[in-house]
């Protein structure tokens, strides 16, 4: 308990530590943008950078088109990781990271609410790096039209990003903060709770994000995605 009792942040700091959070998740971003154009044509060129404003546009958009079915967070979006899976999925694991990393601070910008650093870490950062894995499977050979690669490639995604929130729900739990009421044999410790709190959200939120990447992939638009994006001489 004394891990937790060095993360711990008081109800009166609490509001002083969001809005510091929400300056430096600024300052981080201009510095990613400043970084990433500086590096043009090395580690981000022109259209890879097109594409990753793209498709965090897309994954913001969607993600505030969403129903909440516990209080204090926890929402079903409309496929709002699709469109960054996609570009990690071209792009690659590095690629895939700094796309999910930046799309974790603009969410947590947009809906700024933490308890302690850690679960800022890991609700914020860890669940939405999450998103790099799926660059491994995009250099998995597939048939034509296949849609294994990117199934196993969003599972993945989403266990590393469920169990993120399990962690972090497991924290909030230790310092009695519970978000909705659940039967006693389930208030009994923090894994179980945290654990039956992340399944009433997120197995959803995966198997809507799993279904639409099936479809792209059995029309095949995915693979004309990925040949769109691509540098011409990686085609």
């Amino acid at each position: 308990m004394y891990l937790y009792s060095l993360l711990e942040v008081s109800e009166k700091t609490t509001n002083v530590v969001k809005w510091l959070s929400v300056l430096g998740v600024v300052l981080v971003l201009g510095c990613i943008a400043l970084i990433g154009f500086v590096n043009n044509g090395k580690r981000f060129d022109s259209k890879k950078l097109a594409f990753a404003g793209i498709c965090v546009s897309m994954s913001f958009t969607l993600a505030v088109i969403k129903f909440s079915p516990v209080q204090y967070g926890g929402s079903i979006t409309l496929a709002s990781f699709v469109p960054i899976l996609v570009f990690a999925y071209v792009y690659g694991v590095a690629d895939g990271l700094f796309i999910g990393l930046i799309h974790g601070l603009l969410n947590f910008v947009e809906d700024p609410y933490i308890l302690t650093p850690a679960t800022f870490v890991f609700d914020y950062l860890l669940a939405f790096a999450s998103v790099g894995v799926m660059g491994f499977f995009g250099k998995m050979r597939r048939k034509e039209n296949g849609c294994l690669p990117v199934v196993l490639g969003a599972v993945c995604v989403f266990s590393l990003r469920f169990t993120a929130h399990l962690i972090s729900g497991m924290i909030f739990f230790a310092q009695d903060s519970v978000w909705v009421s659940l039967p006693n044999w389930a208030m009994q410790n923090a894994f179980t709770y945290s654990f039956i709190y992340q399944c009433i959200y997120v197995p959803i939120d995966a198997l809507i994000a799993i279904a639409v990447l099936i479809a792209l992939a059995k029309t095949g638009l995915l693979e004309r995605l990925a040949l769109m994006m691509k540098p011409k001489r990686e085609k």
